[in-house]
C-alpha cells in the first residue's frame, strides 16, 4: 500500500509552492521509510521549481537536503534500524553495476543517478523530494547522521556540506595549502568551515567586506573584497586551491592568475552562460580548472562524520512551510545568512 503524505509542491514552473498532498511507495525489502524533520532549501531547488535548468516535471516536490527519523525499514534491509538519525542527498538511486557506482562515485553513474526530485525512479514514477512529512528511499542511498550534529544543522550537509567537502579532500586541502572561497554563501560557508576544520590556511574572496566578520568567525584567516582591484595584484601566485561557490560568470583569467604553479580552480557553483577562456591562463603555471560535483554515498557519509568531529553545522535560519516561497525570494535577494531550512512539522 501507498502512503499519502502532506508535501509542498509547485504545480508548474514559476508557480508558487503550496500544500498538497503525494504518495509515498510501499516499502520494499530494501526500502527505508523516513519520517522527515528538517529540509533545508537549495538554490538549485529555486532553479529546478521554476524550470531554469530545462524541461521539468510537475508537481514538483524540492527539497534534496533531508534530515530525519527511521520510521520503518524493509526485511532485507541491515544498515538501518526504527529510531536511527539519518539524512537523504541530491541523489536516491543508481544503476550500481557502472565503474563509477561500483567505485562510489554514483553521482557520475553513466546511466544517470535517479535525482531526489524532478527524476523518474526506477519504478517509473516521478520523484519527489524532501519538502514533506516523509520519504521512501533505498537503503543504499542514506546515509547516518552521528549524534554529535543537531538535525536541523545538518539537513544542509547533505548537499552544501559534501558539495565543498568532496572537491576540498580531492585536491588536497589541508595543512601547509592555502585555500580561496569564492563567495560566502550557502557554499561557501560550509566551504570555509571545511577547509578551517582541514587544517588549510584560508581566504574568502568576495564582492565586498559586507560579511568579512562572519567571515573571519567561521574560520577564515583571510578576507578580500574582489571589488577592489588591488587584491588581485596583492594575491597573485598565492592559492594551492580555489573553490568557487558563486553562480555568477567570473573573469577566470583573473583568478586562476591568483593560482600557484600546479594549482586548482574549481567550481561547484553554476553559472547559466558560457564563459571565455584565453587558454595561455592554464598553460602558464601548469595550473587547473576543474569542476566537481556533491559526492558518492561513502564521501557522503565521510563527510558527516568529519562534520560530527569537528563539530560543524550550517549556519541556519529555521521556517515554518507557509514561509517558503518568501525564502525563495529572499534567496535570490542574498538575505540568508546562510541556509534555509524548513520544520517540517509546519507541513
Amino acid at each position: 500500500m501507498t502512503t499519502t503524505v502532506t508535501a509542498y509542491a509547485a504545480a508548474s514552473a514559476k508557480a508558487p509552492l503550496e500544500r498538497t498532498t503525494i504518495e509515498r511507495r510501499t516499502v520494499g525489502e530494501h526500502d527505508v521509510l523516513i519520517d522527515i524533520r528538517f529540509a533545508g532549501i537549495c538554490h538549485s531547488d529555486i532553479h529546478q521549481a521554476r524550470e531554469e535548468w530545462g524541461e521539468a516535471i510537475f508537481p514538483m516536490v524540492p527539497g534534496h537536503e533531508i534530515a530525519g527519523i527511521v520510521e520503518k525499514v524493509g526485511p532485507g534491509v541491515t544498515r538501518f534500524k526504527v529510531g536511527d538519525r539519518v539524512g537523504v542527498g541530491c541523489m536516491v538511486d543508481s544503476c550500481g553495476v557502472c565503474e563509477p557506482c561500483r567505485s562510489g562515485h554514483e553521482q557520475h553513474c553513466l546511466e544517470g543517478n535517479i535525482q531526489t526530485y524532478n527524476g523518474v525512479g526506477k519504478d517509473g514514477e516521478p520523484t519527489y523530494g524532501g519538502y514533506s512529512q516523509k520519504v521512501v528511499v533505498t537503503e543504499g542511498f542514506v546515509v547516518g547522521i552521528p549524534d554529535g550534529i543537531s538535525l536541523d544543522v545538518a539537513a544542509p550537509l547533505l548537499c552544501a556540506g559534501i558539495t565543498t567537502y568532496s572537491p576540498l579532500k580531492h585536491w588536497g586541502a589541508g595543512p601547509g595549502k592555502k585555500v580561496a572561497v569564492i563567495g560566502l554563501g550557502g557554499l561557501g560557508h560550509m566551504g570555509v568551515k571545511i577547509a578551517h576544520a582541514l587544517g588549510a590556511e584560508v581566504t574568502v574572496l568576495s564582492q565586498s567586506l559586507r560579511k568579512k566578520d562572519d567571515g573571519l568567525r567561521l574560520g577564515a584567516d583571510h578576507y578580500y573584497a574582489t571589488s577592489d582591484p588591488k587584491t588581485f595584484e596583492e594575491l597573485a601566485g598565492s592559492f594551492d586551491i580555489i573553490l568557487s561557490t558563486v553562480s555568477a560568470p567570473l573573469d577566470f583569467g583573473a583568478y586562476l592568475n591568483l593560482l600557484k604553479v600546479g594549482g586548482a580552480l574549481v567550481n561547484v557553483g553554476a553559472p547559466e552562460e558560457p564563459i571565455a577562456l584565453n587558454l595561455f591562463s592554464l598553460i602558464g603555471g601548469n595550473k587547473i580548472l576543474a569542476g566537481s560535483a556533491i559526492g558518492g554515498i561513502a564521501e557522503t557519509q565521510e563527510m558527516l562524520d568529519f562534520c560530527a568531529e569537528h563539530r560543524l553545522g550550517a549556519e541556519i535560519e529555521l521556517i515554518a512551510a507557509a514561509e517558503i516561497n518568501e525564502a525563495y525570494e529572499r534567496v535570490l535577494g542574498s538575505d540568508v545568512r546562510y541556509r534555509f531550512v524548513i520544520d517540517t512539522a509546519t507541513i
